[in-house]
């Protein structure tokens, strides 16, 4: 095969591996290119294609993550990672670990570790890479990476997430959220959350968001029941689609635009997370972004104008 064939058949997994280190579809996008720019520059074609690329994008990525983490140390709100619609990267074999990794939760626990015991532990424990492979890809022996695996191990027991095993019951869960948010039932969406529920926004500075998390069945249902009946009345819209392999919907203005994303973490039959993701910036990539100050302040015009 050609230089280029051979790259596009391990694109997915470079993609994959790039977005479970860094959290971004956009810079996961950006560091497969610049893998690909070293690979096209090579002179020599490496043994191993999948070893060479695979260690040139993790080598890519964690550059990019120590970066990325100074940056997010002055973000304004919570931060969240950017919504992923579709993972590109299939293995029967890790189809379990591949969906799990990949949720928000666990891209969240992820943030604990440092860049270098994260790249270990994704490609060990979600990939199945040896250590051989490993220890070129993140420029350690063998026996450090070892000791960095057991590290991380260490840091993501403690919050390790846990899903309801029945994707069955998580989408009928979230019809019904679904359709109690359309009817703006507030005691239908307080039946679906757990007591202890969370709604998180991350609007970055950039777009309206919540000044703090929002704890608690109750505040959380009444915020949802009565905010989004008001949003439907200016042509809000939402559809419901799978994100980071968890029940989700897109919501978009009345010209199909990009709004938000909102994803549920379930759990023993409820919900205890419902995280948003508003910054115009994380969602580019989804489609044409809405401008989220407009319908905030048409939104809250229509709310003034019936009273």
């Amino acid at each position: 095969m050609s230089k280029v064939e051979d790259f596009e058949e391990l694109r997915p997994l470079l993609f994959s591996i790039a977005y479970r280190i860094l959290g971004s579809v956009s810079d996961a996008e950006d560091a497969v290119q610049e893998t690909w720019l070293r690979f096209d520059g090579s002179a020599t074609r490496p043994t191993s294609t999948k070893s060479f690329l695979s260690a040139a994008v993790t080598r890519i990525s964690i550059d990019v993550l120590r970066s990325a983490r100074v940056r997010r140390e002055s973000y304004v709100g919570p931060w969240l990672p950017e919504p992923l619609l579709n993972d590109p990267y299939e293995d029967p074999a890790r189809s379990v670990e591949l969906a799990d990794s990949v949720s928000m939760a666990a891209l969240l626990l992820l943030e604990r570790l440092s860049p270098l015991e994260r790249a270990v532990f994704l490609l060990r424990e979600v990939f199945a890479f040896g250590f051989d492979e490993i220890a070129v890809a993140v420029g350690r022996s063998e026996t450090a990476c070892r000791q960095l695996l057991v590290r991380a191990r260490r840091h993501m027991q403690t919050g390790q997430p846990r899903f309801a095993a029945d994707r069955q019951e998580r989408q009928e869960l979230a019809a019904r959220f679904f359709d109690a948010l359309s009817n703006g039932d507030v005691g239908g969406l307080r039946d679906l959350l757990a007591a202890d529920v969370q709604l998180v926004g991350d609007g970055g500075g950039k777009a309206p968001q919540l000044a703090r998390a929002l704890t608690g069945a109750e505040n959380v249902a009444t915020v949802l029941g009565t905010v989004f009946p008001w949003l439907a009345r200016i042509d809000v819209t939402f559809e419901p689609r799978e994100m980071n392999g968890q029940p989700g919907a897109v919501f978009r203005d009345r010209d199909g635009r990009i709004l938000h994303t909102l994803v549920l973490d379930v759990l023993d039959g409820r919900i205890q997370t419902i995280r948003a993701v508003i910054n115009p910036e994380k969602l580019a990539h989804i489609g044409p972004v809405a401008d989220a100050w407009a319908v905030d302040r048409e939104w809250r015009a229509a709310r003034r104008d019936t009273r």
